[in-house]
């Protein structure tokens, strides 16, 4: 059951700060800390993901304490956000946090569950999987290029508005699907099909900062491919 909730958990922080959260809002956490406007709309996105993804009713003590530190570590992110890693610092500050409110709820707490979630332990990872290969991912790989100090491209009067987004999120999830059934053939193909229409274009600048995110986004989904293979 602790591992359940862990995930369950997981799944709530994913939700509140990718997918409930837009990228002017978490811009703004980031540039003004406590004096954001965002900054309380947040925390209560957060304390409502993570206590109803709980299901159970008395995990809304550990859901405030998680919601509190939570306000705390965007709060402080003015100040936490000086080094190339500050993105990576701050999820792993946040997964900390989760980490302890579960062993602690698990300790102390009696559970009241309202439903117990259907799926096994590998579903879960799954719907996380899933998860991180949407928007997740697009962050993750942007951040990785900043610790890598490698400039993006602000040339795209070529392309769609978010349309390599949108690509990245619909690769990954093909990818993912690919990998958990066995498929890793249409994996290869997938990969060969990108870099051929990619290494068409004549700015080979743009086309190395591409390739370095096309791998890096298959890179990532199929590794939770095959983590998720492992369970």
């Amino acid at each position: 059951m602790i591992v359940k909730l862990l995930l369950l958990q997981v799944i709530a922080h994913l939700m509140s700060d990718y997918f409930f959260q837009t990228d002017a809002s978490a811009k703004e956490k980031n540039e003004k800390g406590f004096k954001s406007k965002f900054l309380l709309p947040h925390t209560l996105i957060t304390f409502a993901c993570s206590w109803i993804l709980s299901f159970d009713i008395n995990f809304v003590f550990c859901a405030l304490g998680i919601a509190l530190l939570h306000y705390i570590i965007d709060g402080l992110k003015k100040k936490i956000n000086t080094s190339r890693f500050s993105f990576f610092i701050d999820q792993m500050m946040h997964l900390v946090v989760i980490w302890f409110f579960v062993w602690l709820f698990n300790r102390y707490f009696q559970s009241h569950l309202i439903w117990n979630v259907p799926l096994s332990i590998k579903g879960l990872f799954i719907v996380i999987g899933y998860l991180i290969c949407a928007k997740p991912t697009n962050i993750i790989i942007r951040e990785t290029l900043v610790v890598a100090k490698i400039e993006s491209i602000s040339d795209t009067t070529a392309e769609l508005k978010n349309a390599g987004k949108l690509i990245g999120i619909l690769e990954r999830i093909l990818v993912l699907t690919f990998v958990i059934i066995g498929k890793f053939e249409v994996v290869g193909f997938l990969i060969a099909a990108k870099s051929i229409l990619r290494y068409k274009d004549t700015n080979t600048i743009k086309t190395e900062y591409v390739l370095i995110g096309t791998m890096l986004s298959f890179g990532i989904a199929m590794m939770i491919g095959l983590l998720i293979g492992k369970l």
